[in-house]
């Protein structure tokens, strides 16, 4: 079982703010790693890092835009000067927006291009593109080498109704990740390993509005087909990620690159009879 020990490790999250992206932090410095947490709002991420430091672990916060490669850049400076290297980068900035999903009222022909394209930038540029050009590299050059986690998402398999910019760029993500590892393994061998969760459906602030209705919490139309297609019938929960996060982040995988892994009570692998 030490082949999941991650002590003496180091690791980014970005989007460590969010309800996905604050628990996998924690799993990983449940696992002995010291996180670097990354958010655009550093009160969050400082906030995360403090419970994380108050259940045993080690962490600090830091303001990171990942929609800005100089940001991105001076960020990695603070956290290379504070922990030394990177070893694990978990990316998981993203998410959707109101203005980019259809509904009865509002068709694909009348959604905002800025909306789509900011739901793709931050999807896609800001969710992979750009954090791997800069702890990608850093992981190439460094002797040790490390594990890049991008987020993917259900829509890699099958594009999901009314968020056509977020299942665009979640596809591309996993795509991407693909791209990146066959590159990065014949530059550098086996010194850096790309793959991407894929987790299923979790209620989160992004698609609760799409899942429940505010008025009474109770489930959405999309969200009672959600669970009629998911033979696990619930929604998954933060929890459910730490396991293959961190197979993905240690030695345990260290053959495994280029692979999205479905995190979705079998929704994936469900034909619907």
């Amino acid at each position: 079982m030490n082949l999941f020990d991650l002590k003496g490790k180091n690791a980014v999250v970005l989007g460590g703010g969010g309800i996905l992206g604050s628990e996998m932090a924690g799993g990983l410095a449940a696992a002995g790693a010291r996180v670097a947490i990354g958010d655009l709002r550093q009160e969050n991420a400082v906030r995360i890092a403090r419970k994380i430091t108050e259940d045993g672990g080690q962490a600090q916060g830091y303001a990171v835009n990942a929609m800005q490669l100089e940001s991105i850049r001076a960020a990695y400076q603070e956290m290379i000067r504070d922990l030394g290297s990177v070893d694990i980068l978990v990316n998981a900035v993203g998410g959707n927006m109101k203005e980019a999903t259809t509904n009865d009222q509002v068709s694909f022909f009348e959604l905002s291009g800025d909306a789509l394209r900011k739901v793709v930038d931050l999807n896609l540029m800001g969710g992979a593109v750009l954090p791997c050009q800069v702890f990608g590299q850093a992981m190439a050059e460094s002797a040790n080498g490390g594990s890049i986690i991008n987020i993917s998402s259900m829509n890699y398999y099958r594009p999901l109704t009314r968020t056509p910019g977020y299942a665009a760029a979640k596809a591309a993500v996993s795509n991407f990740t693909a791209w990146l590892s066959v590159d990065l393994a014949r530059a550098y061998g086996d010194k850096v390993r790309v793959n991407a969760l894929a987790p299923g459906f979790f209620l989160t602030d992004q698609n609760r509005f799409l899942l429940t209705d505010p008025a009474d919490n109770r489930l959405t139309q999309r969200g009672q087909q959600i669970i009629a297609h998911t033979p696990m019938g619930r929604f998954g929960t933060p929890q459910d990620l730490i396991g293959t996060l961190i197979w993905l982040a240690s030695d345990a995988s260290k053959f495994v690159t280029g692979i999205t892994v479905p995190v979705d009570g079998g929704f994936s692998a469900y034909s619907g009879v």
